[in-house]
């Protein structure tokens, strides 16, 4: 069988072979020949040779010359240490550099001065030996170095412990420069410096300097550092030189007319006789381009934005809110005016723009609550915002993990304060309270209602048809106005929900409950735990949270229980200032815990505390109105005050008198 298939793989490949024809040029390979072995068949084709073997012969020939360079270079590195050729590339380094900077080998002789005279524990006379032999090696070179990093810095220290005549000497040789200077990178750090440490003459200079650049400096990234550090060093009548030109083209123009001394924008307008058309339409085109470059950390923008939307109209001032909704407003509530515009933004914002606004603040709620002007912004989102799911997610969530900071804290208590118990002037003070009812005008429930008294009486001069048109109008603008200034949900109901329904409560009442000492005495936390105690405004805690308040009363009323400590380090919450003071103030307030607090603490220890803060306590069950406690506490104080035992805090013609008759 394999004889056979041997002779027929033979027999088909000799049949292969016959069959196959022969190539011209008679052999009987089946490999094709090259083209350019027949040129006469491809007569189109180029019969040069291709452009790339020339190149490779010329390398070929190249590659002996350059091998040997290579050798020896190698040969030279190999007889250099690892220290030689590291010290070789830093020289070639150095060299390159030289050529690259024309003062280099200056700043490298202010490098070591710098490293010595920025020491702590340097001596003074040495600092300024040093700090002038600085001064006089830049002599008439410092605005050409001053934009380097390091003789920037080298600057700024020589301008912070110079004596007065080099500081001047460096102020006149600056002065000339400080508009570049301003917008370069390392050396606004300098201008700054100079700032600071500038006369009120110098200061006075520069902000006249800076007249006619403002605006276009507030457009650059670096510049509007230096307008803002003026604006915040500089006093009221120069605050006004640098914000009024921002208003006006005259103003920018004509310098005399900055020294008015109205701050409100439509002061300015009437006193100066200016169109507000026009003052509007400069001002939107210095506004729109900080906005487009998201410059808005600086407090002049913000008193700018201020003014605009005070007198901007129903377009304009929806456009403004539109394009700060949303993470850049988070960048401005850290200033007075900066709250306010988040506050109206919030106000006048449609749902979308809220939740934008809301979204925005996630994962800075912590640092929002802890500041002075952004705390004002938490406050009127809990007050305005109907989405009370939106918020609980975002603002109460990120607070309940910092709840235990907040409670200690003089703002971060604010927005607790504000749940327990509303607007009150108690823990809010009437600034605030005034930027919480801030609106826009053009976009407020009143201009509305005026536009519609003026629609309403040209649709009683017209047809039937403009009456239809006009009506359809006003009902448009009536449903606009419902949600121009918060939300439509009931404020209790929203409050209950943020507070009790998110549990925030709970966690309140707990952290009252384990720290109950630390935040009587405290200044800023007895104020939360006596809301708490109480059960907030309208007793929004009960009935939900009844049986962790009585826990609370009894936590309160033990530590009121323990005995006097002999330790002046450890003070008695009835002996401690603020303490016996918040005790009084429940007593007084919540007959519940006084009840509590007698029967624990004080019934048969009157005598003991009838002495220094701890008789405030005692007088103010003398002092308590509720018949209840009456029962609890005649029959012991009574006897007391017949017997003539001294209650310091009850005054003398009182002392005869009924519980609950004393006048608070």
């Amino acid at each position: 069988m394999a004889a056979k298939k041997h002779q027929g793989d033979s027999s088909r490949k000799r049949k292969l072979v016959a069959t196959a024809k022969p190539n011209r040029d008679g052999s009987s390979s089946k490999k094709r020949k090259l083209s350019s072995s027949n040129p006469a068949n491809h007569p189109k084709r180029d019969l040069k040779k291709p452009p790339r073997k020339q190149p490779q012969q010329q390398q070929r020939k190249e590659r002996p010359q350059k091998a040997k360079f290579e050798k020896s270079r190698r040969g030279e590195d190999k007889a250099l240490t690892k220290r030689e050729r590291r010290l070789r590339a830093k020289q070639l380094a150095e060299e390159r550099k030289k050529k690259r900077k024309q003062h280099y080998t200056l700043e490298q002789e202010l490098a070591s001065l710098w490293e010595k005279m920025r020491r702590r524990n340097i001596a003074k006379e040495e600092r300024s030996n040093l700090i002038s032999e600085a001064l006089q090696k830049m002599k008439g070179k410092i605005p050409e170095i001053a934009g380097s990093h390091v003789s920037s810095r080298v600057l700024q220290t020589c301008v912070k412990y110079c004596s007065p005549t080099e500081r001047d000497a460096v102020f006149e040789e600056l002065r000339p420069h400080f508009l570049s200077l301003a917008c370069n990178t390392y050396a606004v750090h300098l201008v700054k410096k100079m700032l600071d440490n500038a006369s009120k003459t110098q200061l006075a200079g520069v902000i006249s300097y800076l007249h006619g650049h403002v605006a276009s400096l507030l457009r650059h990234m670096v510049g509007s550092v230096v307008i803002e550090h003026a604006y915040q060093i500089a006093n009221a009548t120069q605050k006004q030189e640098l914000l009024l030109e921002l208003y006006s083209t005259e103003l920018q123009l004509f310098k005399d007319l900055t020294s008015t001394k109205e701050s409100r924008l439509e002061d300015v307008i009437s006193k100066l006789g200016l169109q507000k058309g026009s003052v509007l339409r400069h001002m939107s085109s210095v506004i729109q381009p900080i906005l487009e470059k998201g410059i808005v950390d600086h407090s002049i923008i913000h008193r700018l934005l201020i003014e605009y939307l005070s007198m901007a109209d129903k377009s304009s001032a929806a456009d403004i809110i539109q394009q700060l909704s949303g993470p850049l407003l988070v960048r401005m509530i850290h200033t007075r005016e900066g709250s306010r515009i988040g506050m109206v933004c919030l106000k006048h914002g449609t749902a979308k723009e809220r939740k934008k606004i809301i979204k925005g603040m996630k994962g800075h709620i912590s640092k929002i609550a802890h500041d002075q002007y952004g705390c004002m912004v938490l406050i009127c989102i809990v007050s305005v915002v109907d989405d009370t799911k939106l918020v609980t997610k975002i603002v109460i969530r990120e607070i309940q993990t910092v709840l235990r900071e907040l409670v200690l804290d003089k703002s971060g208590r604010c927005l607790l304060l504000q749940l327990l118990h509303p607007n009150c002037s108690r823990y809010l003070n009437p600034d605030d309270l005034a930027a919480l009812n801030l609106s826009i005008p053009s976009l407020s429930a009143e201009a509305e209602s005026v536009t519609k008294s003026e629609k309403e009486s040209q649709r009683d001069e017209g047809s039937g048809k403009e009456d239809a048109e006009s009506d359809g109008a006003g009902t448009a603008t009536e449903s606009v106005d419902k949600n121009s200034e918060g939300g439509k949900k009931d404020p209790s109901l929203r409050r209950r929900e943020l507070l009790v329904n998110s549990g925030l409560a709970e966690s309140l009442v707990d952290i009252c409950i384990e720290s109950a000492g630390e935040l009587l005495r405290s200044n800023f936390g007895k104020e939360i735990i006596y809301e708490v105690v109480t059960g907030g405004s309208g007793g929004i805690l009960h009935p939900t949270l009844d049986e962790k308040l009585k826990n609370l009363h009894e936590a309160i009323a033990s530590l009121a229980a323990e005995p006097k400590s002999e330790e002046p380090e450890e003070e008695h919450v009835l002996e401690n200032f603020h303490s016996s003071r918040t005790i009084r103030k429940l007593v007084l307030d919540c007959p519940e815990f006084a009840s509590t607090l007698w029967k624990k603490a004080f019934e048969g220890n009157c005598e003991l505390w009838a002495q220094g803060h701890s008789s405030k306590v005692v007088c103010a069950f003398w002092e308590s109105s509720d018949s209840k406690v009456h029962k609890l506490v005649e029959k012991k104080l009574r006897p007391l005050i017949d017997g003539g035992f001294e209650i310091e805090a009850i005054p003398f013609s009182c002392k005869a008198s009924k519980p609950g008759d004393f006048q608070r």
